[in-house]
């Protein structure tokens, strides 16, 4: 699609937004504050099959703008996400992934707007054509889990000044689980931009601001209480989530484990004394 051509195309996204359908709530509370991502092992660079404007299709280097990879096969199932299984992906440049096809969309309307299954860590116009971008990646090499990631990515048109870092985690039902984790994982490392010129943003911000969280390709949707709202990218920054696909098929947020507590003055001195009393009896043996 020609620039000039998908800034129109911006407008006809902005009406699909008017008619999205229902809208489950996931709320900005249920995100823990994280210093780093999942992982910094990114695995290998998204080489683009598909797109849109500038999708890059076949460059090594990854750089595109409205590009998608796949059909890419996880090696497992994604059990009962909305009711269905997976076993395949489609890795979206614009900040998602979705089931049985690529996504060239950039202006989120929900990802409940998408046609198809979507998974949405931060759906918006990325674009890594500019020089200081990144790109997206994939990381297979953990039986049972895909890892995908923005690393530091620009917005449209070629925007480098502010850049993103994302991190999606997929897990099949043979994935050992630590406690406090889940099936899907959000991370976010640096989030300085939200929204792309042809959503009607400047300079990173305003317009039609980006969407969390995940589609039925039905317009039924489950998103971050920030979704597509002004701030949208500070309120992830530096945090992350889990979720486990529940009975009806709806992903919802693992609880974080309990911080362990910092011992009082209290504990500290019960602790202190135990110590001298084990030093004494030693002196006495």
């Amino acid at each position: 699609m020609h620039p000039s051509l998908k800034i129109v195309a911006a407008c006809a996204v902005a009406s699909l937004a008017a008619h999205a359908g229902a809208q489950t709530v996931i709320p900005d509370s249920a995100l823990t504050p994280t210093q780093s991502l999942y992982t910094t092992d990114f695995g290998n660079v998204v080489v683009m099959t598909g797109g849109g404007n500038a999708a890059g299709v076949g460059s090594a280097s990854g750089r595109n703008d409205d590009g998608f990879s796949g059909p890419i096969s996880l090696g497992y199932t994604l059990a009962n996400f909305f009711g269905q299984d997976y076993s395949s992906i489609y890795i979206n440049n614009n900040g998602n992934v979705t089931f049985g096809s690529g996504l060239a969309a950039y202006t989120p309307s929900g990802p409940e707007g998408a046609t198809q299954p979507v998974i949405a860590p931060f759906f918006a116009d990325v674009d890594t054509r500019g020089a200081a971008s990144g790109v997206v990646y994939v990381n297979q090499s953990i039986a049972n889990e895909t890892i995908i990631t923005w690393d530091h990515v620009g917005y449209y048109s070629s925007h480098d000044d502010k850049l993103d870092t994302f991190q999606l985690v997929i897990r099949g039902d043979a994935y050992d689980t630590p406690e406090g984790e889940g099936q899907i994982g959000f991370f976010y490392g640096g989030m300085q931009w939200e929204t792309g010129d042809a959503s009607n943003g400047s300079g990173g911000f305003g317009g039609s601001p980006a969407a969390v969280g995940f589609g039925d390709g039905n317009q039924q949707g489950y998103t971050l209480e920030g979704s597509l709202s002004n701030g949208i990218s500070s309120i992830v920054d530096h945090e992350s989530i889990w979720f486990d696909v529940n009975s009806s098929g709806t992903p919802v947020p693992v609880p974080p484990l309990p911080a362990v507590p910092e011992p009082g003055p209290v504990g500290m001195l019960l602790a202190g004394l135990a110590t001298l009393a084990a030093v004494a009896r030693r002196r006495k043996a």
